[in-house]
């Protein structure tokens, strides 16, 4: 894939579903439209040697830039929007799950966070799950079992166990 034109088209096609992927990682709007810029960016200069799945490349170099920022967290407030009066079943039940599954997420090791996220989030295979993050299927497996063993005696989850897989 040499031409740029083929970047370009390749970015304005593929970038919503890249945004999605980088927000599962991240859990934050801001941080995943930096995440994928920083990633493309990456990409871009590297086009020319993309063979085969260039989706699968982006989606690489996306969980491994993720993997191994090292900024300092934000730890502030972070703005929700609750509805002003419920327009059918309870909302805020099912918000405050996702809230509690999302926190969690939050606090795994970040190469157990892309994993689960790859693996149970974008349902991708033991297999593209290693070739994604460059990593054995082992590994994964052992890194997925470690999460989800997390995420299961978590407190916040204690009450909740069919929320994890």
């Amino acid at each position: 894939m040499t031409d740029r034109t083929e970047y370009d088209r390749f970015v304005v096609e593929r970038s919503t579903r890249l945004l999605r992927f980088a927000y599962l990682l991240t859990g934050d709007w801001a941080a995943a439209e930096d995440l994928l810029q920083t990633a493309l960016v990456k990409v871009w200069f590297a086009w020319a040697r993309v063979r085969g799945d260039a989706e699968a490349y982006v989606r690489r170099t996306i969980a491994n830039t993720y993997v191994s920022w090292r900024r300092r967290r934000w730890t502030g407030e972070i703005p929700q929007t609750v509805p002003d009066r419920p327009d059918g079943p309870d909302r805020m039940t099912e918000f405050v799950e996702r809230d509690a599954l999302w926190r969690m997420l939050a606090e795994l090791p970040r190469r157990q966070r892309a994993v689960l996220v790859l693996r149970y989030f974008e349902d991708l295979t033991e297999a593209q799950v290693a070739e994604t993050l460059g990593i054995s299927v082992g590994t994964v497996k052992s890194q997925a079992s470690k999460g989800l063993a997390k995420l299961r005696t978590s407190a916040a989850l204690s009450d909740r166990k069919e929320l994890v897989p």
